[in-house]
């Protein structure tokens, strides 16, 4: 059963109107998905949001119901795709044996010819029709109480009209030049989410690439400054360009990245050199950063390898990056694959990164890695 599942202005307004009760906040559980995609929202009203569902194979839907569990969910209200690529709906199904969806968001159809995850549409489709389904487009909101959810970019397009106290001309667009589009098109159908609580306002756009984020910030920013930017497409230099970056002035901003996939030093730069930037938080120390640019260890909640960092740390810095002995009786990491992310049979560490969001703004960033936590 497809259907629109929007609610007219005035209702969204109430729920954005709306009081949480006292002492509520907003947490967000950024799971571990090794490279991939998972991030869990439990409002205030106790609704909950999953955007994407990360990889096959099981390991990501235990993660992701090791969150579902620590937030006390009995079902997911809304799963949230933001694209149909392997790292991001791999877990959909799975995921559906184990816990009640009752409210599916996408796009519409995949743009690419070749499934990445071979019958995923024709699976979905029996699935959600048996549920809810909502396709779509940029303006439309999902309907969580207490929060206002607005999509702003799917299926190739982009919202145009300013928001309230937005609007005015971007300066980063000067800096930023369009570049050839990648070859994985579904990438730039990404459905992307502005999420606002009381004075709180986060950023996700799944794997958005360069020249869609020009279309949506260039010439004129339609969105303004947010406190919270879920780093597009895992830190990749196909996305998070300075005219999205430098426009959006994030507080804090958290990467879903993988061991070596992500964290691209063209990415770190652009970060770093964000008007009021104050932390990158990582899920992994990545690989592509390097030395001189991965966040202190305090803030990456995932820093396995020991071996290989330590070559790193020691290696002749004229020389490519060393591939270290395993000591006697320790079993090799296994390699790379093609994309540069571990296979994903990994089941190595599997922190996550958790915000607690209040409605006066301030939230507190925590790695349950090692209790570190930094208030904003």
């Amino acid at each position: 059963m497809l259907q629109r599942y929007v609610l007219p202005l005035a209702a969204a307004a109430l729920l954005v109107a709306a009081t949480p009760p006292a002492g509520k906040t907003l947490d967000i559980y950024v799971v571990d998905t090794e490279g991939g995609k998972a991030a869990l929202f439990v409002s205030p009203s106790g609704e909950s949001l999953l955007i994407d569902a990360g990889s096959p194979g099981g390991r990501d839907t235990d993660r992701i119901m090791a969150a579902v569990t620590e937030a006390g969910l009995k079902q997911i209200d809304y799963l949230l795709l933001t694209h149909y690529h392997v790292d991001h709906v791999g877990g959909v199904l799975p995921l559906a044996e184990k816990i009640p969806i009752k409210h599916f968001v996408d796009h519409g159809p995949t743009v690419e010819e070749k499934e990445q995850v071979p019958g995923f549409q024709q699976a979905y489709a029996a699935l959600y029709a048996k549920a809810t389904h909502t396709v779509v487009k940029p303006g439309d909101k999902v309907p969580i109480a207490g929060l206002d959810w607005l999509i702003v970019t799917a299926g190739g397009k982009v919202l145009k009209t300013p928001l309230p106290g937005a609007g005015s001309p971007n300066p980063a667009c000067a800096e930023t030049k369009p570049r050839e589009n990648p070859r994985d098109p579904e990438n730039g159908q990404s459905t992307g989410s502005l999420i606002t609580f009381g004075k709180f306002r986060a950023l996700d756009l799944g794997d958005l690439l360069w020249n869609n984020e020009l279309d949506l910030m260039c010439p004129n920013n339609p969105i303004g400054t947010i406190d919270l930017y879920m780093v597009s497409h895992h830190g990749l230099d196909q996305s998070g360009s300075p005219a999205l970056v430098h426009a959006l002035q994030p507080r804090v901003a958290i990467m879903q990245n993988g061991q070596r996939k992500g964290a691209a030093v063209l990415t770190m730069q652009t970060l770093h050199t964000t008007p009021r930037l104050q932390d990158v938080w990582q899920l992994h120390w990545g690989f592509g950063a390097g030395l001189e640019h991965n966040s202190p260890s305090a803030f990456i909640a995932n820093v396995e390898d020991p071996a290989m960092v330590a070559a790193l740390l020691t290696a002749n810095p004229m020389m490519p990056n060393p591939t270290p002995t395993p000591a006697a009786g320790a079993s090799a990491a296994p390699p790379p694959t093609a994309s540069g992310a571990r296979p994903a049979g990994h089941t190595g560490p599997a922190n996550e990164i958790k915000v607690s969001v209040r409605d006066d703004g301030t939230f507190t960033v925590t790695n349950t890695r090692n209790g570190f936590s930094r208030s904003y």
